[in-house]
């Protein structure tokens, strides 16, 4: 099977882990046609130029990386051009500012490595940079103005990352974000798309004063082809990101010299105090959990594949517990590995990038080879390239409705099944809850299993209440037939310490027979406490790991280390209670029962 663009094909000859055919790659034709009519003859005519500069002037052939005037000609088109520009910038007041319009990745280098100190090409010619003091998010200083719209619409209380501002506070940070870009000799200006589905796209628009930014942007969005740039007109949602200049510490709501503020009524985002590049990531993520569910779409924090005859799987998890891994399966086409939209349409990409810029690494002094491995800057380093640059991803990155919606969950305490059939209510359970357990180590030595929850496996972004996107998701399961899968990539046989981790290798298997339909057609029993429909067998995995209380030798301690992990998603859950979708709370009960029952 080969995809629309002819560029990857299954051959059957071949053959991948589990026997399944691998995805090859080849060349398009036009490609092949173009390699033939090159011409290796060195006898060119001389350049030319005389000096240097000149030569320099022709190495750079003229272009406009501007958005086109198709109607303007004559002399004055360029600066009708400008005019326009700066008109498209509505209320930012960057008219005094030379605006770098859409540059292309090489002149963001250039920008980059001739102004911005820390930026190096390293041997690869990817582009090293570093974000400042701040080498992560900081989601304690994310603001959401709360108005008349927002105050009904959003999660606000326990347990919601959206930490409120008003009206005013968020204009005051706005004017000392514009201000500072204005007092700049320059700024760059990026319009961008929002999720590959051409009827739900967004149009962004980024203002930043660090090339850094700006290449981060067209790697982290949708580019624009330059047709689509001439119509952007007006764009949905704007950035502000002025990281480089502090907020005021005394301004009112402010915690620290950081803020990241969201207005969702002027559609707007500033950023102060933090040249982290993620922010803009997950602040726009952000702002598609708030459009897409009021258009009926629901936004996803997860991987997305797609097998060769068009079945699709989506999965959920944290840190640790392998999406990235078992999404991008060289036997599948990837769709994206972190952000995503389920429409009526099916699913989508969100973004332009898979998760080629590298942020906060080090790297050899004279050779320029980049040392993954360490840490002396930060271990939140970070590699953006386009999506394209991966053999096997699905371009567009658009796929029908999936099949197969799999939680992921790395249990260090080691009760959980190596995988479990879920009901609708169990997965709208498990997925609000967004389970995992970390090993955290003290410093005298002592290890113990810690458990960790997300809401819908990503409640730093979300906007609404948790259960809003979890109905969501249930109602687009049911509709299309997708079912619902646990699967435990952590301990067997004991916690943390005592078992041991399950192999990969098992993992994959499982994952096979999910994608195959196999899993539907095995039997099943029940676990206690938790009620999972657990298979009694799976080719190519012992049968023995599949039920974890076989594989414990102290079934007392088992049965306790089960009842301590129910207790601890009981307690989760409490935060969710008195939250009523609909008209009753039969949905909000229907969900609760289906977890942990002791």
């Amino acid at each position: 099977m080969a995809t629309e663009n002819g560029e990857f094909s299954f051959n059957s000859s071949v053959r991948g882990r589990n026997g399944l055919p691998k995805i090859q790659t080849h060349k398009k034709a036009e490609d092949v046609e173009t390699d033939k009519e090159i011409c290796h003859d060195d006898s060119a005519q001389p350049v030319k130029a005389q000096t240097l500069d000149e030569l320099h002037s022709l190495q750079k052939k003229k272009s406009a990386p501007t958005t086109p005037l198709t109607a303007t000609q004559g002399p004055f088109a360029e600066e009708d051009r400008q005019k326009q520009q700066l008109q498209s910038i509505s209320d930012s007041a960057l008219k005094f500012t030379h605006i770098l319009y859409n540059l292309s990745p090489a002149e963001l280098y250039e920008q980059a490595i001739k102004y911005e100190k820390g930026s190096f090409i390293t041997s690869s010619g990817a582009l090293a940079t570093l974000s400042g003091a701040k080498t992560g998010r900081s989601p304690r200083d994310k603001r959401v103005v709360k108005d008349e719209t927002t105050a009904d619409d959003l999660w606000w209380g326990k347990g919601s990352p959206n930490i409120e501002m008003d009206e005013h506070t968020f204009l005051v940070n706005r004017e000392r974000a514009v201000d500072y870009l204005c007092s700049l000799e320059k700024v760059f200006v990026n319009d961008q798309f929002l999720n590959w589905d051409p009827e739900h796209r967004i149009k962004v628009r980024i203002v930043s004063a660090r090339a850094y930014h700006s290449v981060y942007a067209q790697h982290e969005c949708i580019r624009p082809t330059p047709e689509e740039l001439e119509n952007f007109g007006t764009p949905d949602f704007t950035i502000y990101n002025a990281g480089q200049f502090p907020c005021n510490r005394y301004t009112h709501y402010m915690t620290s010299s950081t803020s990241i503020d969201l207005n969702l009524a002027r559609r707007e985002m500033v950023i102060l105090g933090t040249q982290y590049a993620g922010e803009m990531k997950k602040g726009l993520f952000s702002v598609m959990h708030y459009l897409m569910p009021k258009r009926q779409i629901l936004s996803l924090h997860s991987g997305c594949n797609m097998g060769k005859d068009g079945d699709v799987a989506l999965f959920f998890g944290l840190s640790g517990t392998g999406k990235t891994t078992l999404s991008t399966d060289h036997n599948r086409y990837l769709i994206g590995d972190d952000e995503h939209c389920w429409s009526d349409n099916g699913v989508s990409n969100i973004e332009g990038v898979a998760m080629q810029i590298l942020e906060n690494v080090v790297f050899d002094e004279h050779t320029r080879e980049v040392e993954y491995s360490d840490k002396s800057v930060t271990e939140n380093t970070r590699a953006a390239y386009p999506i394209e640059f991966i053999p096997n991803a699905k371009i567009p990155c658009v796929g029908p409705h999936p099949k197969n919606v799999i939680l992921l969950a790395c249990d260090a305490f080691g009760v959980l099944p190596p995988v479990s059939k879920l009901s609708l209510a169990q997965t709208m359970y498990h997925f609000i809850s967004g389970y995992t357990a970390l090993v955290a180590g003290t410093e005298d030595g002592i290890k113990e299993p810690t458990a960790t929850f997300s809401a819908c496996f990503g409640a730093a972004f979300i906007m609404l209440h948790p259960t809003k996107y979890a109905a969501m998701l249930a109602e687009k399961m049911q509709k299309h037939g997708a079912t619902g899968w646990l699967v435990n990539t952590g301990w067997s046989g004991g916690s943390y310490g005592s078992g041991s981790r399950i192999k990969l290798a098992y993992t994959r298997k499982i994952i096979d027979a999910i994608h195959s339909g196999a899993l539907l057609e095995a039997n099943y029993t029940k676990t206690e406490i938790f009620g999972l429909e657990i298979p009694t067998e799976i080719e190519g995995v012992p049968s023995e790991i599949l039920d974890p209380a076989n594989t414990w030798s102290d079934r007392n301690a088992y049965k306790d280390t089960l009842l301590k992990l129910g207790g601890l998603f009981k307690k989760n859950f409490e935060v969710f209670l008195n939250y009523k979708i609909g008209a009753d709370n039969n949905l909000t009960e229907e969900i609760l029962a289906a977890g942990p029952n002791f």
